[in-house]
């Protein structure tokens, strides 16, 4: 079966896949950790349950990526593309990046995440189609601190500078990933 390897000793899968669910499975026990030592983190059972499916959301699509191609460089431009949606989603829920978590200008950040996932459709998830989304969904990530900034909403350009560095890193892994994949199918 395609995605999975045998370790010659019986087992099947991928270590690497396994390490994913294994830290999702960690980073929903964290808060309930936390909770017996502070009263700082007080989560109830919603928040867990929208934390649960959003990390089962990251790991899901992560897995199918996996699956659908052994390229490391498209993987790992996958886990940091979805590891930055993860954070944008979760900061917003938790916090807000602009102002707090019931500013409706956060809601603009959906729009960054809406730049990714139809760019990624508009590409078929083939890398180099994916790398434009990319470098797209960074330029719209920039745009709504720029917006912040005219309207007076609050300066986030720090973090705003570290979630495009992560959508250039993850534009630039499926570059590599495409151009991996346009020598393999000019080797002979």
């Amino acid at each position: 079966m395609a995605g999975t390897t045998d370790s010659g000793d019986g087992r099947r899968g991928n270590p690497w896949r396994m390490a994913v669910w294994g830290i999702a499975a960690l980073l929903l026990l964290l808060p309930l950790f936390a909770m017996q030592f502070t009263d700082e983190v007080a989560w109830d059972l919603a928040d867990f349950a929208i934390f649960g499916a959003m990390l089962f959301c990251a790991c899901g699509t992560y897995e199918l990526a996996a699956r659908a191609t052994g390229n490391k460089a498209y993987r790992a431009a996958v886990g940091i593309a979805l590891a930055a949606a993860f954070i944008l989603v979760w900061m917003n829920l938790a916090v807000g990046i602009i102002g707090n978590e019931e500013n409706p200008a956060n809601l603009m950040y959906g729009g960054v995440l809406a730049v990714g996932v139809i760019g990624a459709i508009i590409a078929r998830f083939q890398p180099h189609g994916m790398g434009r989304a990319m470098v797209a969904t960074a330029l719209a990530q920039a745009l709504v601190a720029v917006i912040a900034m005219i309207a007076g909403l609050g300066y986030t350009f720090v973090l705003t500078g570290v979630f495009v560095a992560l959508w250039l890193i993850s534009a630039r892994l499926f570059l590599n990933a495409a151009r991996e994949q346009a020598h393999a199918g000019a080797a002979p």
